[in-house]
C-alpha cells in the first residue's frame, strides 16, 4: 500500500471549512495550563469541524508559537473566543439550548462508551485543567459527567488525548 501525499487527501482550504456545515459540537477548555495541549485541542476541532473551541481563564490564546507548534494552522480555521469565567460560559450555551457534557471523574459519571447521543442536541464537551480538572462548579453546571474508562495504574489521560478520544466517540454517534 502506497502512503498518500498530503496534495492527495482532498482536504478543505480554510475558506471552504468557515464555509461547511459545522458538527454540533462545541469545546469549552477550563483553565488549560499546556500551549501544546491547547493546539492539539485546535487541530481535532479541524479535524471533526467542531463549531468553535471556548478557551476560559488562564487557558492561553492564539497566536503563539508553542500553540502554533502543535495547531498546525488550525488556528485559523477553527472559530475560537476567550472568556474569563468558564461558567459563564456554561451558562450561556446552556441558555442556547446546548446539552453540557464535562469530562471528568465523578460520582454517577457516564462511561463514554454508554453515552446515548440524540442527534437533534446540540453539545458542549468541557475539558478541564491537566492536574484540577474541570472545576466543581462548572461539573455542578454541567447536564452529564462523562468519563473515559480507564483499567491501568494512572489516573488520566492527557487531555488532549481526552479530546481526541471523546471528539471521536461524540461525533461517530452524531454521524452513526
Amino acid at each position: 500500500m502506497r502512503k498518500l501525499k498530503n496534495d492527495e487527501l482532498e482536504r478543505l482550504t480554510i475558506d471552504e471549512f468557515k464555509e461547511v456545515e459545522k458538527t454540533s459540537i462545541v469545546i469549552v477548555l477550563d483553565n488549560i495550563r499546556s500551549l501544546n495541549n491547547i493546539g492539539s485541542v485546535f487541530r481535532t476541532a479541524d479535524a471533526f469541524l467542531i463549531q468553535k473551541i471556548y478557551l476560559c481563564g488562564i487557558t492561553a490564546t492564539p497566536p503563539h508559537k508553542d500553540i502554533r507548534k502543535t495547531a498546525l494552522g488550525a488556528t485559523d480555521s477553527v472559530d475560537w473566543e476567550y472568556a474569563k469565567d468558564t461558567l459563564n460560559v456554561i451558562k450561556d450555551l446552556k441558555s442556547k439550548n446546548y446539552h453540557v457534557l464535562a469530562v471528568e471523574q465523578t460520582e454517577n459519571s457516564i462511561f463514554l462508551n454508554e453515552l446515548q447521543i440524540d442527534d437533534s442536541k446540540k453539545y458542549v464537551l468541557v475539558f478541564g485543567n491537566e492536574v484540577k480538572g474541570v472545576d466543581q462548579e462548572v461539573v455542578d453546571a454541567s447536564d452529564e459527567v462523562l468519563e473515559i474508562p480507564q483499567f491501568g495504574t494512572k489516573h488520566s489521560l492527557n487531555i488532549s488525548v481526552s479530546v481526541g478520544v471523546t471528539v471521536w466517540d461524540v461525533w461517530s454517534k452524531l454521524n452513526a
